[in-house]
């Protein structure tokens, strides 16, 4: 068996993680200056939370305000002047999508270093729970997981619970993404715990499981801040090809940056021949409806 040798391919990677207020401008403020202090660190990209326009409004069963918005408007037109401002990749976090047809999503952008859209994904699995009611405001995803090219990276985007769900990874790896980005709004909720245990463990090695069994970088950007009875922690982080966490936030507000080599993953992807070794024909009951 022989392996291609390993040839780098570097790409710095930034995530901004910060505290919302509820207001959607002094949000959409902080996350401009985030990108602004990304590039200024020689980024290639970086990535925003989760529904970073708004405080985490699902923690009702019914939001007093409505945070939704159309995709082409404030948010979009900022981040893509910002992106060609400062020649850097941006992961527009999430934003709440109203269509036209009053439709309404979790949807990520991802513009280039032009400025211009490669392309938006929305949110295919939607939780609902104590605390997590997002069932009540979005409709799942409709267009399937998606790839877009930047040209110095192909890159994947996943929405916070979609992180436990590998078939959504293995899915976007298989469509050529090299790198997975997980905008994501996750926290410890007073009073609401039905399972003991660490839940940011947990999270992060959901994740890490990801990026080893798909040999491909992992990057999870969460928000910080305590928002009525969620406390978010933070967190965010970097993993490599081989699951190592390369950069890790804490609870504060903040970039989390990284150099990583697709050169590496590539490399580790061949080393361990789990896409070669798969077995397709064997794995039908993954497409077969719930019970």
């Amino acid at each position: 068996m022989n392996i291609t040798p390993w040839s780098p391919r570097l790409v710095s990677i930034a995530l901004y993680q910060f505290a919302m207020t509820s207001e959607p401008q002094a949000n959409l403020d902080k996350a401009l200056l985030g990108i602004e202090q990304a590039a200024a660190q020689r980024a290639d990209i970086v990535c925003l939370p989760e529904l970073f326009r708004s405080p985490y409004f699902c923690v009702h069963e019914k939001s007093d305000r409505d945070y939704s918005e159309p995709l082409e408007g404030p948010v979009l037109d900022a981040l893509s002047a910002a992106a060609k401002r400062h020649n850097i990749a941006v992961i527009g976090g999430s934003i709440y999508e109203r269509t036209k047809e009053g439709e309404l999503f979790n949807t990520s952008l991802v513009l280039r270093r032009d400025g211009s859209l490669a392309g938006t994904y929305r949110k295919v699995h939607i939780p609902h729970d104590p605390a997590f009611y997002e069932q009540n405001y979005f409709t799942p995803g409709d267009a399937g997981f998606q790839v877009f090219d930047l040209g110095f990276a192909k890159v994947g985007v996943l929405i916070c619970y979609d992180q436990w769900f590998p078939e959504a990874a293995r899915a976007t790896v298989l469509a050529g993404a090299e790198i997975l980005f997980y905008p994501t709004a996750i926290a410890r909720v007073r009073n609401v715990s039905p399972i003991e245990g660490n839940w940011q463990d947990a999270w992060e090695t959901v994740q890490r499981g990801h990026a080893i069994a798909n040999s491909v970088v992992v990057c999870a950007t969460n928000r910080v801040g305590t928002e009525g009875s969620s406390d978010f922690w933070g967190g965010s982080f970097i993993a490599n090809g081989f699951g190592q966490v390369l950069a890790r936030g804490a609870e504060t507000s903040g970039l989390v940056q990284a150099e990583v080599d697709l050169g590496h993953s590539q490399y580790t992807r061949e080393s361990w021949r789990f896409f070669h070794n798969r077995r397709p024909d064997q794995y039908s009951v993954l497409t077969k409806e719930n019970s």
